[in-house]
């Protein structure tokens, strides 16, 4: 804690921030890593991975337990903490203030990824669990043999209607734009399924039902129109929100909330790293994620031993 002073502190245990601290442990500095909810960050909530190189395909479940393992492995520390806010010293020392107390390191990484983005209904919270998720992996098969819809039309959206197609009775996949986002080949998987249909140029404008999720109320952009879909539940896939608050003392933050660096993941704050998610980029891939782990992890490594 307080008392002791880290070479470098990790924020995030996604693929970005273990990789990070698998780099930076094997330059034989002192890391400790900090997560606040699930070990391994959102990949975990993946089914199926089939695009990372080496592998035909994994659950994300079982890569994030392998790069804990590793890390842990390689001697990296492991706590679980909110990390609230985020302030350096006249002599560059981060002081990191958590819900569990305070942490302090010469080098920080920020790599808290990102979390679900919610379809904003005054309702919403009332209905997650009881017919609103936002994890298919997770929830799946509490819909076997029934309806349920996916929003979005990306590559997230697209591997849980795949996953739950194979178990549900009918999937709709609801999507804001006249055309799907996400890969060609999942999109032609999906496409190729006789229970799976889509409904395009539409937002959910509200939820309803008494207690449990019955319908949502469909706004179709291009038409003006609301109708009603009945079903049994809904899955939220509509991208990610960034949650780099804690950071703004730090670290430059651009209109969408996603930290300003570039491919070298320097945040313009002397020994202050970003990597993964909640870096400003194009691409957010699990590849993506990893490198950027390596590059914050040998710049933070080259910061210390220069400073």
């Amino acid at each position: 804690m307080a008392d002791n002073i880290y070479d470098i502190l990790i924020v995030g245990s996604g693929p970005a921030g273990l990789t990070a601290a698998i780099y930076a442990r094997r330059a034989g500095k002192s890391v400790i890593v900090l997560e606040k909810e699930v070990f391994g960050g959102q990949i975990t909530h993946s089914p199926k991975i089939e695009n990372y190189p080496g592998y035909l395909e994994m659950s994300g479940n079982d890569f994030a337990e392998k790069l804990l393992e590793q890390a842990q492995n390689q001697g990296a520390e492991i706590d679980l903490a909110e990390v609230l806010d985020v302030t350096a010293d006249s002599e560059g020392i981060k002081h990191v203030m958590t819900d569990s107390g305070e942490y302090l390191c010469k080098a920080l990484i920020i790599a808290a990824g990102s979390k679900h983005r919610e379809l904003g209904l005054p309702n919403e919270e009332d209905f997650v669990g009881r017919g609103i998720s936002y994890c298919a992996v997770c929830d799946g098969a509490f819909y076997a043999g029934k309806h349920v819809a996916v929003i979005g039309g990306g590559n997230s959206a697209l591997q849980e209607a795949v996953m739950l197609a194979e178990r549900c009775s009918q999937v709709t996949v609801v999507q804001n734009l006249p055309f799907l986002t996400g890969e060609e080949q999942l999109a032609n998987k999906l496409f190729s399924m006789d229970n799976v249909d889509f409904i395009y140029n539409s937002v959910v404008e509200a939820a309803e039902g008494d207690g449990e999720l019955k319908r949502l109320i469909l706004h179709n952009t291009e038409k003006g129109q609301s109708v009603p879909l009945e079903v049994d539940g809904v899955f939220v896939a509509i991208g990610q929100l960034p949650e780099n608050g804690p950071f703004r003392n730090v670290a430059k933050l651009a209109v969408n909330g996603y930290i300003e660096a570039g491919e070298d993941c320097m945040t313009g704050t002397p020994g202050v790293f970003v990597a993964g998610d909640c870096r400003q980029k194009n691409v957010r891939q699990i590849t993506t994620a990893t490198g950027d782990g390596a590059i914050a992890a040998v710049a933070a490594c080259r910061w210390i031993d220069s400073n």
